[in-house]
């Protein structure tokens, strides 16, 4: 198991954090300082967390609140090194983000994702980490390309 670190995400993570976006695909790397800017200066209830292995940035989550919910949140981006995936550093992020909601007494959490084939290996990890396939909205990235969203009750 590789060792694996959680921390609150720093500008010093930005450069690494847009490599792993852009190695994904996830989306455009160039969003992440104005994704990011608001939870760096505390403007924000959105949060993120990166994994580290040793010094370097392994992967990261950004969670947001679900607007007009009570205690509902979003995990709307996680991911990781893809030369790390497989070594628990998904798992590690997930469950740092769950343990941090449940500790600020939240009670639910989302995600989506894609039904593309693509997205297979996504999918097979939420439901190995305890989220439930909630609902899915057909073509709702492109036609032929569903929303699948996960849930996950803390």
């Amino acid at each position: 198991m590789t060792d694996i670190t959680i921390a609150e995400t720093t500008a010093d993570d930005i450069a690494t954090i847009q490599k792993i976006v852009s190695d994904t695909g996830l989306f455009p790397p160039d969003l992440v300082p104005d994704l990011l800017d608001p939870a760096l200066k505390g403007e924000t209830s959105e949060f993120w967390r990166s994994a580290y292995v040793g010094s370097e940035v392994a992967g990261f989550c950004y969670t947001v609140p679900e607007m007009l919910t009570e205690g509902a949140w979003n995990i709307t981006a996680i991911a990781v090194d893809p030369a790390r995936q497989g070594t628990g550093i998904g798992a590690a992020l997930l469950s740092e983000v769950e343990n941090w909601l449940t500790s600020k007494g939240q009670r639910l959490i989302l995600i989506d994702t894609s039904s593309g084939e693509d997205f297979t290996r996504t999918r097979a990890f939420y439901v190995k980490n305890g989220y439930e396939e909630e609902a899915r909205i057909r073509d709702f990235w492109a036609e032929g390309d569903d929303k699948v969203v996960f849930r996950k009750a803390l």
